[in-house]
């Protein structure tokens, strides 16, 4: 009988509500890059198949509340960066195949009226990435797994400019996968451990 360990990790960044501050459109202090985060100096996890395949089972709409498109950065490219990165194929002799599913790499916004008349209204944006990594074989039958569920809220006054937004956006994308890095690389070696040929860890199951 094939085994699917599985693992469902919510990160739960703090809101609003729970401490962190509503920008107020100042971002001279921000480190905001425009190009997609990379990981290769974090390291590759070898991995005991014969390949990786990368699928993404995301599409966008291209219509509101759902905004990703707007992102200068790809939580959807990202993700494939990041597969990329960090993950290699090292026994191709193995009838064994990691598939990494990208299930949500998404991003909504809902604006936020405010009753007060000297405050301003305010645009929450909440984005997603899920992941799943599988080890299959070749009749697509799984043998173990482990998944990710990572996302990251952010709240700014509604008439921030457009070159402001992005910033906070692009700082948004990097800090979702500093976190889920963090995740999944931890997921992998508990929960993929048989199949990772540079770690000598033990899971329990």
């Amino acid at each position: 009988m094939t085994k699917f360990a599985k693992f469902l990790s919510i990160l739960v960044i703090c809101t609003l509500s729970a401490g962190c501050s509503l920008f107020k459109g100042d971002t001279s202090n921000m480190e905001a890059p425009s190009v997609e985060p990379r990981f290769a100096s974090t390291g590759k996890i070898e991995l005991k198949v014969n390949k990786i395949d990368v699928i993404s089972e995301f599409t966008p709409s291209f219509r509101r509340p759902n905004v990703e498109h707007l992102f200068p950065i790809s939580i959807e490219k990202t993700a494939r960066l990041w597969a990329n990165d960090r993950l290699e194929a090292v026994d191709f002799s193995s009838p064994k195949v990691a598939k990494v599913i990208i299930k949500d790499a998404s991003v909504t916004e809902e604006l936020e009226p405010v009753d007060g008349v000297f405050e301003k209204d305010r645009i929450k944006y909440h984005a997603t990435l899920y992941i799943t990594i599988r080890i299959t074989d070749n009749n697509d039958l799984s043998s173990a797994g482990t998944e990710v569920e990572a996302w990251r809220e952010l709240t700014i006054p509604a008439d921030t400019p457009i070159e402001d937004k992005e910033k906070y956006w692009n700082k948004m994308v990097y800090d979702l996968f500093n976190d889920f890095n963090q995740r999944m690389d931890y997921n992998i070696r508990k929960y993929l451990n048989l199949y990772v040929a540079n770690d000598n860890s033990v899971a329990n199951y």
